[in-house]
């Protein structure tokens, strides 16, 4: 393999590379061949997750969250992620701008009007009226919950554990170097490249999931503006056409294309919210705005632990159904990101303490992405009725994003945007930021996915990130295909599927950590004084 690799002018681990680039392809002939024995395959394996295992990824990401407060607030806080001495390579300013750009994306365009308005018009919590002032308030807190706290309590776990184990210890850029206390050099042979392996192809899923939500909604926006049609064909028209310009910014390279994709979308988002806020109902906002942090944190505790213990087993039937379309599926979608979204983060964080990371990664990104929804979300339910004697007073245009939710998702922000003024600019600026995001997205998971395979910080050569980019589309059209008109129902299914390991991978972390900062210090004598943290610094920098 070795001789193949050099052959082809390749930098990487020909075991990794090679067994991850196989299974990727593997999977898409099968797609294929047998798509509906393949669909099938994954809306059973779906049902049986989330009938059996949804309050596994419920409670498992609570622990998480209470894992990084611990190691926060404990005496490992003050631990620098890297080496001795070695303090943060950014202002505070840079790496909040850094952690907000990766706090806003696709999935924010995608949920920002459709999330709040699904939950408006179909309560999911027992006894709640739709279209009510309490359906509203609910609404606003469930998609909070959603994207906020806890999406990034399942970013903020693996990027500590890369930031420790990869920038302190100088271990592979890989997700097997994190389990170095517990597998120790056998992160170097099988079971670490299964590891990576399973990382990679998670990855790659994730990222492929949602590169077809942007296309979708890419494809409603156009539709709405040109009566382009929004179907399938279309979908991976516009799919191969944006994947064509990520990698055309992954060859101009990562200062150029994607540090400049990056802060172009980071001032687009930030000015669409603001006009939302201008041109909308700006008093009104600002009081939702105050009220939603209020909202959040009262109703917080109990949607945390929510799974509906006594709704009927069978998920077709009952809210099981509801959960597993939103919170199960939140939770596995957002941890097939977690290694690409870890390691970014990690790589920008470096010399920063524990504390300053932890507390830093959770709330600025679900801080924002609050903000965020209190702009769209009530906006959104305001134009829609709030309230029934709003929704009196609005006659026939009561319930209208409402009804181009339940007719497609990626209508929702289009839409939206009907009842402001500039409607058809301001559409055709929302699909724009929606290709950029689109564009990012890819080529930073391009070039993450190298990582993983290389091991190695610095980028490989162009060539290996142009394949991960073209995969990526490749597997994302498959999807799309795959899903047909089941549209998102389908790609909830697979990421369900796809998520399950890369959870129990990323649970087993929390050991791992445990293990690094029993060996790292006590009663404040640092490495460098105690033999066996020399000893374990030598192992893991060999």
């Amino acid at each position: 393999m070795q001789t193949l690799v050099q052959r082809l002018g390749l930098k990487t681990d020909p075991a990794i590379f090679f067994s991850a680039a196989a299974l990727t392809f593997v999977f898409v002939i099968a797609l294929v061949l047998f798509p509906d024995q393949i669909g099938d395959a994954f809306a059973t394996g779906r049902a049986w997750i989330v009938t059996n295992l949804g309050w596994f990824f419920i409670l498992g990401v609570n622990v998480w969250l209470g894992f990084l407060i611990w190691a926060a607030m404990s005496r490992h806080g003050h631990i620098r992620l890297g080496p001795k001495g070695s303090r943060p390579e950014y202002s505070n300013l840079s790496w909040f701008t850094m952690l907000f750009a990766g706090g806003i994306g696709t999935v924010l365009m995608f949920w920002g009007v459709a999330e709040p308005i699904s939950h408006f018009a179909n309560p999911p919590l027992p006894g709640v009226e739709p279209y009510t002032e309490e359906a509203a308030r609910d609404a606003i807190s469930i998609a909070v919950y959603h994207l906020g706290l806890h999406t990034w309590t399942i970013f903020t776990l693996p990027g500590l554990a890369f930031a420790y184990f990869i920038n302190r210890y100088e271990l592979p850029v890989r997700v097997s170097s994190v389990f170095y206390p517990l597998l120790r050099d056998r992160i170097y042979g099988p079971v670490g490249k299964a590891i990576d392996v399973a990382s990679i192809l998670g990855t790659l899923f994730g990222v492929a999931v949602s590169l077809g939500l942007g296309s979708s909604q890419i494809a409603a926006g156009l539709n709405e503006l040109f009566g382009t049609g929004d179907g399938a064909e279309v979908q991976v028209l516009i799919l191969t056409a944006l994947t064509l310009v990520a990698i055309s910014s992954i060859v101009v390279g990562l200062d150029k294309g994607v540090k400049f994709l990056s802060n172009l979308n980071i001032g687009l988002a930030v000015g669409l919210m603001i006009f939302v806020l201008v041109f909308g109902s700006t008093l009104f906002l600002l009081r939702g705005l105050v009220e939603t942090f209020g909202l959040y944190f009262e109703n917080l505790p109990h949607l945390a632990f929510w799974n509906d213990m006594l709704a009927n087993e069978n998920p077709e039937n009952a809210n099981w159904g509801w959960q597993g379309s939103w919170t199960v599926f939140y939770w596995a979608w957002t941890v097939t990101w977690s290694p690409f979204i870890g390691i970014f983060v990690a790589r920008i964080s470096r010399g920063r303490t524990i504390r300053q990371f932890v507390f830093g990664v959770l709330l600025a990104p679900s801080l924002f992405t609050l903000i965020w929804f209190s702009i769209f979300g009530w906006q959104a339910m305001e134009f829609d009725g709030l309230g029934l004697a709003a929704r009196a007073a609005l006659g026939d245009q009561a319930g209208e994003i409402s009804a181009a939710v339940a007719e497609s998702v990626p209508l929702a922000m289009f839409a939206f945007f009907e009842h402001f003024p500039f409607t058809t600019f301001i559409q055709g600026f929302a699909v724009l930021i929606v290709a950029i995001f689109f564009a990012t997205s890819s080529d930073s998971a391009s070039l993450v996915v190298d990582m993983l395979c290389t091991g190695d910080a610095e980028p490989g050569p162009v060539r290996q990130r142009v394949f991960w980019g073209a995969a990526e589309g490749l597997v994302a059209a498959m999807l799309i295909i795959l899903a047909g008109d089941a549209g998102l129902a389908a790609l909830q299914q697979v990421i369900t599927v796809v998520g399950l390991p890369i959870f129990v991978l990323v649970c087993m972390m929390i050991p791992s950590l445990i293990r690094g900062f029993a060996m790292e210090e006590i009663d404040h004598i640092t490495i460098g004084k105690r033999p066996e943290l020399e000893t374990f610094h030598a192992e893991t920098t060999d």
